[in-house]
């Protein structure tokens, strides 16, 4: 009987940062030790939500972060380890399809290449 050979799920990830120093801190940092391929960061973003009881707004910066679903337990170190936040966001979503090119390039990019970072 053949071996069902399994994808790699790619998923996509939002996180959102205080600042864009902070994103880019983290974006560095993720891309560096290959946990993510890409971190699209995004200024401006205006974020209305309830914390400790209280309705809040603030200025935040948006991150979209591209990789494969095993890289999440290290990426969900690094981002909590990295944040200011005492309660970061990271929400994954599952790539259901996509240009096949693109996924390859997104498993290499995150691919453990020895010692090589």
């Amino acid at each position: 009987m053949k071996r069902r050979r399994t994808a790699k799920t790619h998923v996509v990830l939002l996180s959102t940062a205080g600042s864009e120093k902070e994103a880019h801190t983290i974006a560095n940092h993720v891309v560096q030790n290959r946990l993510v391929a890409c971190v699209n960061i995004i200024p401006g973003v205006r974020s209305i939500y309830r914390w400790e009881g209280k309705v809040n707004e603030d200025a935040e910066v948006l991150m979209v972060l591209k990789t494969e679903k095993s890289k999440l337990p290290l990426l969900k170190k690094a981002i909590k380890s990295l944040h200011s936040y005492q309660t970061p966001e990271l929400i994954a979503f599952k790539i259901e399809d996509g240009m096949p090119e693109y996924l390859a390039w997104l498993s290499e990019s995150v691919a453990n290449k020895g010692s090589n970072k």
